[in-house]
């Protein structure tokens, strides 16, 4: 699994809205996807049902989850 950091609000769900994300970013806040870890490929996140659960759950309950964290 990797590290990856959006950079595309508008399409979270789209592999090319994320970079591989260098270090650790800063996350605060829990309005918005700040990263996801995924499987890497070709620098790009495998965003696979699971994954996209956690999406939609850490934004509607507002909170982190394994493998999504938020920022404000």
């Amino acid at each position: 699994m990797a590290l990856f950091q959006l950079n595309n609000q508008d399409e979270p769900t789209n592999p090319s809205s994320y970079t591989l994300a260098s270090g650790t970013p800063s996350c605060s806040g829990d309005q918005q996807i700040c990263t996801i870890e995924a499987t890497n490929s070709g620098g790009q996140p495998v965003i696979d049902t699971n994954l996209l659960k956690q999406m939609v759950r850490a934004l509607n309950r507002h909170t982190n989850e394994p493998l999504v964290k938020l920022q404000g």
